[in-house]
């Protein structure tokens, strides 16, 4: 691997948390039930990623390009820039995925679609809601084959999975072909939604990685007005830092 894709921002502390970046060529996947913070991770890393010159690919199975600007502006996250500029290039599918036809050729869609990923990152969110309908072990194994071979040309691929809409089996075959694996929680705690990060792998850096993130999702107004309220991420320690080496 060459080098790491920082998304360093100056508001928060993932980068630092997740080693310093994503090495170029790592296949990076986030796990996680429905609403456990996946989406707002993806969207966070990838604001990061074009803050520090790394173009990226964004593909999402639940928003609008509207609606993805929105959801950026409510965090602060400024991607006008970016989107004008070329260095974000933002693919909707919602529309496919709220088909009621057979989307059994999905996979064979993705794999063949090679001006995806030719972005240095490129960010699938979900990508189960991409496949659920046209899983089987053979066409999992093609994916993730293919992959593999995309990252080996220093691509860094950022893969969310909801674990509710695929079977563990096809999971174990995702978790195991990843650089780097993480896993979202979210619980109730006083009131208040709290997510957890937990870094269950986290090859090729010796630098420091923090093995559980938590963080909260907090609403500010900037001016104090009703009107003015913005979303912002704040992310704490929940465990000592650990060394993960090669």
């Amino acid at each position: 691997m060459g080098d790491v894709h920082s998304f360093w921002i100056e508001r928060d502390v993932l980068n630092q948390k997740l080693g310093g970046g994503f090495p170029s060529g790592s296949l990076v996947l986030a796990k996680g039930a429905s609403s456990s913070g996946k989406s707002i991770t993806c969207q966070r890393i990838c604001f990061g990623l074009l803050e520090n010159d790394v173009s990226v690919t964004y593909i999402s199975t639940q928003l609008t390009t509207k609606g993805f600007i929105f959801q950026m502006q409510t965090l602060d996250y400024s991607i006008a820039k970016h989107l004008t500029s070329g260095r974000l290039l933002f693919i909707p599918v919602l529309p496919l995925t709220q088909k009621i036809k057979p989307r059994s050729n999905f996979i064979h869609r993705l794999i063949a679609a090679k001006s995806l990923f030719t972005n240095n990152a490129i960010i699938i969110d979900t990508i189960s809601s991409l496949i659920s309908h046209s899983i089987d072990k053979q066409k999992t194994t093609d994916l993730v084959n293919f992959l593999k071979k995309t990252v080996s040309f220093e691509k860094t691929i950022i893969l969310a999975i909801d674990t509710d809409m695929l079977d563990p089996e096809v999971m174990n075959l995702f978790s195991s072909a990843s650089n780097i694996y993480l896993e979202l929680k979210k619980n109730l705690e006083m009131g208040d939604l709290r997510y957890t990060i937990f870094v269950n792998k986290f090859a090729s850096t010796q630098t420091k990685v923090t093995q559980i993130i938590g963080f909260l999702i907090e609403y500010r107004s900037p001016t104090h007005h009703p009107d003015d309220q913005q979303l912002r991420i704040r992310y704490y320690d929940m465990k000592n830092e650990a060394h993960y080496k090669r």
